[in-house]
């Protein structure tokens, strides 16, 4: 087939999926190499800017622990995490926010202008967007407290609907006011699936350095439904950090989101290719049945 007839055989193929996807919200967890190397950051820029642009209104959350890691070693401060979470004081955590809020953020949302396309950096603390609570721990098990590490109390949906039925594509840093007057830093994956049931949105999409989930041979899974996915988590099948993100596919698919997708995000347009071809490229997790 002639290259030219190549090209036109993928806009075809994605002809269906614009069409189906048109209107709906569609929430990201960007992190990973994607978010590390320099030509995947433009690529995934590329990607929202052109998902916009055809009518769907993606909404990304943004992680950044290796660069809040990275400036707390040059401050001389300890980073130090348990359960899997970074045990944050109230020094660790003005980091948190200057590099969550104040870099990162910022960043995310130049590298998106850069592509052509509109977008609006918040963190959770902006018009109250995410309201926290501190997570508690229970001293009888052992478990230490973590200080300023929050989860998802509240969100405020109109605040993003209204970016969404815009031009606009917001930027979301993890980081919550809490209904105490403090502020939280959130796991940015528990913040993206709280964003997601919030806004009942249409997918939920987490980018991250592995294929998707694998079964117990190691064969990656292009799609699984609730109950099966638990029993692989409690089988033993998946481990180690895969398993928090499961659970929050688990929670978000639970409370309405259509489906959740885990995908390797050091693909080249790994985003279009799971989103707008027949095959994809990583796991996609829906209802039972």
């Amino acid at each position: 087939m002639e290259p030219h007839l190549d090209k036109a055989e993928v806009l075809i193929e994605a002809l269906p999926y614009i069409r189906k996807f048109f209107g709906k919200t569609m929430v990201i967890k960007y992190g990973g190499s994607a978010m590390k190397e320099e030509r995947l950051r433009a690529l995934f820029a590329q990607d929202v800017v052109l998902m916009k642009f055809v009518g769907i209104h993606p909404v990304i959350v943004h992680g950044g622990g290796p660069q809040i890691g990275s400036t707390l070693s040059r401050l001389g401060l300890e980073s130090r995490f348990v359960r899997g979470m970074r045990v944050t004081d109230a020094q660790t955590m003005e980091v948190v926010e200057m590099v969550l809020s104040g870099k990162i953020n910022k960043d995310l949302v130049q590298l998106i202008m850069d592509q052509g396309g509109k977008a609006v950096g918040l963190s959770g603390k902006d018009g109250g967007l995410v309201k926290a609570r501190k997570i508690g721990q229970d001293p009888a098990a052992g478990e230490e407290d973590l200080g300023f590490v929050g989860e998802v109390a509240e969100v405020n949906a109109e605040l993003i609907q209204a970016l969404d039925q815009g031009t606009y594509i917001p930027v979301v840093a993890p980081v919550g006011g809490g209904v105490d007057g403090r502020t939280y830093n959130i796991n940015a994956d528990l913040m993206a699936g709280s964003l997601a049931a919030a806004l009942r949105a249409h997918k939920l999409i987490l980018l991250t350095d592995v294929p998707g989930v694998l079964d117990a041979s190691g064969s990656l899974l292009s799609a699984i439904g609730l109950s099966e996915l638990e029993a692989l988590i409690s089988g033993g099948a998946v481990r180690g950090g895969m398993i928090p993100k499961l659970r929050c596919c688990l929670d978000a698919v639970g409370r309405g989101v259509t489906k959740a997708h885990i995908i390797d995000g050091r693909i080249e347009h790994s985003v279009l290719l799971e989103l707008f071809t027949d095959q994809g490229v990583g796991t996609q997790i829906h209802a039972d049945g």
